[in-house]
């Protein structure tokens, strides 16, 4: 039996109250990894060292979603909407991506994931899509996370249209940051009808390393492109592919 490939996720902070806070992710994450014949570990944050050092334990990683980044990061000063931010995260997910896209382990970034690949490769970010974009739709959905929201547009150069298998696709939303100025080292794949980034690829692609804006994670169980994605990286992640 070949061994199946062992799934970083970075933790986000959650505090319940006085007593009881520390690294969370949500289950969805957990559930696509196992589905697609992964095994799903949090990683906490810390340190950047000690970040670098679980990565020895992972065959592949998801940058999850979460808090707002710090946008001391990419050089400006805090928007009056920016969210809670936690810059010590912010710091062990830059060393991250660093050490994961030099050391070619694959890389699934989600939601504020996308937005930390783009800030560590020199990019900066919007910090408040409704107060900064003009006419830009919904882009923080009101209804469960599950349903899609809105369309986006795919490049049919890209790896993303491959695994989806169509120039639009419907995606869920939950996020007011975004891309702005795109790293140079990354490329645009999807975007939505108001021009927000919705996805990215690397440029310089030695194995799986792609960024999403959306959710896939809690749209897969229904919804076979979405699932596609989790499966094609789960098969970059293992040694042999997986079978399931």
């Amino acid at each position: 039996m070949s061994k199946k490939p062992i799934i970083g996720i970075t933790g986000a902070y959650v505090k319940h109250n006085e007593f009881m806070e520390g690294v969370y992710v949500h289950h969805d994450y957990h559930k696509s990894v196992a589905a697609n014949g992964g095994v799903p570990i949090i990683l906490p944050y810390i340190n950047p060292e000690i970040s670098i050092e679980t990565l020895a334990l992972c065959d592949g990683i998801i940058l999850s979603g979460g808090e707002d980044v710090d946008p001391n990061l990419f050089g400006q000063e805090p928007h009056h909407n920016l969210g809670p931010t936690t810059p010590e995260r912010d710091l062990a997910e830059i060393a991250i991506v660093k050490y994961a896209l030099e050391n070619n382990i694959p890389l699934l970034a989600i939601c504020r994931g996308v937005q930390i690949l783009n800030v560590a490769l020199g990019g900066t970010l919007i910090q408040d899509i409704p107060s900064q974009v003009k006419d830009s739709i919904q882009h923080s959905q009101k209804i469960e996370r599950s349903r899609d929201t809105h369309w986006v547009n795919l490049s049919t150069n890209s790896k993303l249209f491959e695994i989806i298998g169509s120039e639009r696709v419907r995606v869920n939303s939950l996020h007011h940051q975004a891309i702005d100025k795109v790293a140079n080292d990354l490329c645009v794949v999807a975007q939505s009808s108001d021009g927000i980034v919705e996805a990215v690829e690397y440029i310089h692609p030695t194995t799986f390393t792609v960024g999403v804006q959306w959710h896939p994670e809690s749209m897969a169980n229904k919804d076979l492109a979405m699932n596609n994605l989790f499966k094609e990286f789960i098969n970059s992640s293992a040694k042999v592919p997986v079978s399931i």
